[in-house]
This record gives C-alpha cells, sequence and structure tokens, in this order.
C-alpha cells in the first residue's frame, strides 16, 4: 500500500459515516485502488458499481473539501465510469 493509498483510506474512514449503500472504487493514478462499500473502505481492486479515476493531487484536494467532486468531474479533473447514481450518493459524502 502506498503512502497515499493508506492515507486516503484513513481520510475517507473518517468521513464515512456507517456503511454506503453501494460499492464505489477510486482509482489514483500511479498509486493504486481503494474500494468504499457496505464492508466499509480498504485499499483493493474488486469490481463496483463505479469507478472514478483522478490524479492524487485532485484526489487530496477532494478529500479535504477544497474541491467539490462534481466540480472535479465538469472539469475534467475526475473521471468517471458506470453508475453515476453512486458516484453522486458518495459525492455528497465526501462534500
Amino acid at each position: 500500500m502506498s503512502d497515499v493509498t493508506k492515507s486516503a483510506v484513513e481520510a475517507l474512514s473518517a468521513k464515512m459515516n456507517g456503511s454506503f449503500d453501494g460499492s464505489a472504487k477510486f482509482v489514483i493514478e500511479n498509486e493504486g485502488s481503494i474500494v468504499i462499500d457496505e464492508s466499509g473502505v480498504r485499499e483493493g481492486n474488486d469490481e463496483t458499481d463505479v469507478t472514478m479515476t483522478a490524479d492524487a493531487d485532485t484526489f487530496q484536494s477532494i478529500l479535504e473539501g477544497d474541491l467539490d467532486p462534481t466540480a472535479a468531474f465538469m472539469s475534467g479533473k475526475l473521471a468517471v465510469d458506470g453508475d453515476m447514481g453512486t458516484a453522486m450518493k458518495l459525492g455528497s459524502v465526501l462534500s
């Protein structure tokens, strides 16, 4: 586990209050993947309802609340593949 994914798992775990209805994967370019589902947050590469891909700086900005996930998507900094409804639910958790 890279330092980036390790700190991201910790930060996402702190933001999540209870289980997540659905499954999502964050792919942090050149670092690794994080899965969020009913079991919690962990590093992994499981199949999920939605996959979101961003570079480490963009992902960090989203986690810190400096960048809205929707704005990141609209500006092309965050790619979303899969169920957009699940992505929006996760985005509201991260905001």
